[in-house]
């Protein structure tokens, strides 16, 4: 995308107070895994209440996980580890999503198709991880700057869906929401594993 998201451009306005605390980018990564983790726990009781706290808590880190790269800017401490950091939290914390999901599913009436939707969605979330990763590697390689491997149009990007989950599991639809999210996760693994290796074919052939 060529301009900030909305989610992103907000988060570099609540952001600027820690400019001026100990906190670290580094810092902000590691709660919000740690709220996901806490949010798939949740999940994982399969009970419809800490369902709704769970779905709460992890908007609540897929916003924070902005906060980290626009307070990396304002403090000047990009890092190449707290790149890589952000990440595989990021990552993590899906993959603990779709676990806590599908154990949670499991209980009722998915049964064991609860796990393999589970399964499946963390499996992909570590998987486009790694294309994504390359993508940006490549098209850093390309331009000179850092790039994002997600799609997005008019301020939003594909990944800003997941704050869906708020208000579609209070409304009571947190199993097809599952499914569909399920099969959406696989679906894009697919699509950025195609996106990166195109990308290496085409610094391929501009190389020297």
């Amino acid at each position: 995308m060529t301009a900030l998201p909305w989610d992103q451009r907000l988060a570099r306005i609540c952001v600027r107070p820690l400019a001026r605390t100990a906190v670290t980018p580094n810092h902000i990564t590691a709660l919000t895994l740690a709220i996901a983790i806490g949010a798939a726990t949740l999940f994982a009781t399969g009970e419809a209440v800490n369902a709704h706290w769970a779905a709460g808590l992890f908007v609540l880190t897929r916003f924070l996980d902005h906060f980290d790269g626009e307070l990396a800017r304002l403090k000047g401490l990009s890092s190449r580890f707290g790149y890589y950091f952000d990440y595989v939290a990021g990552a993590l914390s899906y993959a603990a999503l779709f676990i806590g999901l599908g154990i949670g599913h499991a209980q009722g009436e998915l049964g064991a198709w609860g796990y393999i939707l589970g399964a499946a969605g963390a499996a992909s979330a570590l998987l486009s991880m790694a294309t994504n990763l390359g993508i940006d590697r490549v098209q850093s390689e390309a331009t000179g700057k850092e790039a994002v491997g997600y799609p997005g149009f008019a301020g939003f990007e594909l990944e800003d869906g997941i704050y869906l989950i708020a208000p579609i599991t209070w409304a009571g639809f947190l199993t097809p929401f599952f499914i569909l999210a399920g099969i959406g996760a696989t679906v894009y693994c697919a699509w950025s594993a195609g996106v990166f290796v195109r990308a290496r074919l085409r610094a391929a052939r501009s190389s020297p």
